[in-house]
């Protein structure tokens, strides 16, 4: 009895030491300090070089894209504010039976609008791109309006020196207008990157298209 009890303290010690020298092993040669890889403890500098060459490359492609994106964005804005101010003088001289006009006009700092009874004329200027939160040094104005002869269609200026306008009869239309083949046209472009003071050829425009007043917006091309 007492050689059994001995063999099995015996193996009960054997096997106990066994188990501490494998943990002793494996903490010796455990790869971890603190929880993390030796080896993987942050990034080479060789690794922050490439990444950050890596982030400048897209950046580099993706930025053209981006501001011809918000571009387009604000000369959409833009556009959509010179219809609803030419629609909005159209509907006045419908309604109240009376000729109303919509003049454009750029100033030293800003590109304007006001929209007015044309038999009494001009009481307040409004800058054009406020509403839809465009600051004027974004984009260009023109028009095709003839500076001395009212309706008539010429050539694409961005001057607006002096002041351009269109004028709705008591029905909305423009019975003696001269429109020729493009119609008269309120543009709006994005400045050249080159030269500020020109268009690029990203443009928007409304194109008032018959006697009737009838209205179309267009862009690019269709804007010259």
């Amino acid at each position: 009895m007492a050689n059994i009890l001995s063999l099995r303290l015996l193996n009960y010690f054997q096997l106990h030491s066994r188990k501490t020298k494998l943990k002793q092993q494996y903490l010796a040669n455990r790869p971890f300090t603190n929880g993390y890889k030796q080896q993987d403890a942050g990034f080479s500098l060789i690794e922050l070089i490439v990444v950050l060459l890596l982030v400048g490359i897209l950046a580099a492609i993706a930025a053209p894209g981006w501001a011809a994106f918000v571009n387009r964005q604000r000369i959409n804005k833009v556009n959509d504010a010179v219809f609803a101010a030419l629609q909005e003088a159209q509907r006045e001289a419908k309604i109240k039976k009376l000729s109303y006009s919509v003049s454009f006009r750029k100033n030293s700092t800003t590109q304007e609008v006001a929209i007015y009874r044309t038999d009494i004329g001009i009481s307040t200027w409004k800058p054009l791109g406020t509403d839809v939160s465009v600051s004027s040094d974004k984009f260009l104005l023109g028009t095709n309006l003839n500076s001395t002869t009212e309706n008539t269609a010429d050539n694409v200026s961005y001057s607006l020196n002096p002041s351009a306008k269109i004028t709705f009869d008591y029905m909305g239309t423009l019975p003696n207008a001269s429109l020729g083949t493009s119609g008269l046209q309120i543009v709006v472009a994005v400045p050249s990157s080159a030269n500020p003071t020109l268009a690029s050829s990203i443009k928007r425009c409304v194109i008032v298209k018959t006697l009737l007043g009838s209205m179309v917006t267009a862009k690019d091309n269709n804007c010259n």
